[in-house]
């Protein structure tokens, strides 16, 4: 059976290879660290223009808080399914998801196999004041300096994309820009990923070889997971009972995409879903 995660992986890097020629690193790497300056000496007085420069929201935070703790996935496209919503628009699906109560939102951004466009976290930003997590293949720094340019709060690294070695580099980057990391694990077998440190842990229940889900796997390492770290589970959850099994489990943030994107209004769609979590 073909390794889809592997596809996708040798893809990204000619992507990035591309991405690196139309903005060469040293500008984009300036433009950034020339931001986050600008914000640093901006006065103390003007906190909500310092806020849309460097981040001042934690994803860790407000998933520990909140009650229904469910991650809002801007998701059009997936690799196994095809397009799931291939109108859906950008400027109106993430902010009735904010409005509906999401504790934080994913944006998929890669463009191949998803559907995204990094540009997608640009439009969703002034618009919502929530956290947004830049969820792509990342194996780059550069990719981290695009996600702190385009307003992103956190980022996905994968384990099955990277060694223990790459996941400590890019996560201390992303901390040095201000970016909180959600490390994303299929098994215990990548449970040493979690020395890297990481702000919050995902169990993925998608499998990225095939892309099939089981939100038991969830549930099957819960008790496995280190308890100093926020837990997330990720894919194939469509159900309010589930995420409160969940959260018995020990789990704090829920990744849902699909479930909602297929609906006629997923605004309303989590709204409703996170009224029964609730309860």
């Amino acid at each position: 059976m073909k390794d889809i995660l592997e596809e996708i992986l040798a893809n990204k890097r000619i992507e990035i290879e591309e991405e690196k020629k139309q903005i060469p690193p040293q500008q984009l790497y300036g433009e950034v660290e020339k931001m986050l300056s600008d914000a640093d000496q901006q006065p103390q007085s003007n906190q909500e223009n310092k806020c849309t420069l460097r981040k001042c929201r934690s994803m860790r935070k407000a998933l520990a808080r909140s009650r229904s703790g469910i991650i809002a996935e801007f998701k059009r496209k997936s690799p196994s399914k095809g397009w799931i919503r291939q109108n859906g628009q950008v400027e109106v699906i993430p902010p009735t998801y904010a409005r509906a109560g999401a504790s934080a939102l994913s944006i998929l951004t890669d463009r191949t196999y998803f559907g995204g466009e990094l540009d997608f976290i640009r439009r969703v930003r002034p618009a919502v004041d929530v956290p947004i997590l830049r969820k792509d293949f990342i194996i780059d720094e550069y990719q981290l300096y695009q996600a702190r340019k385009a307003g992103a709060d956190a980022v996905l690294l994968i384990a099955a994309a990277l060694t223990e070695d790459q996941c400590t580099g890019l996560t201390r980057k992303a901390h040095e820009l201000g970016m909180e990391v959600l490390l994303e694990i299929h098994s215990e077998t990548e449970l040493p990923y979690a020395d890297t440190q990481p702000d919050m842990l995902g169990v993925n229940n998608r499998h990225l070889g095939t892309f099939h889900t089981n939100v038991e796997n969830s549930f099957r390492i819960a008790s496995r997971l280190p308890d100093n770290l926020l837990l997330v589970s990720e894919s194939g959850i469509s159900d309010p009972e589930t995420v409160r099994l969940l959260r018995d489990a020990g789990f704090r943030g829920f990744l849902i995409g699909e479930t909602f994107m297929r609906q006629p209004d997923p605004g309303q769609a989590l709204r409703t879903f996170i009224k029964a979590v609730e309860q």
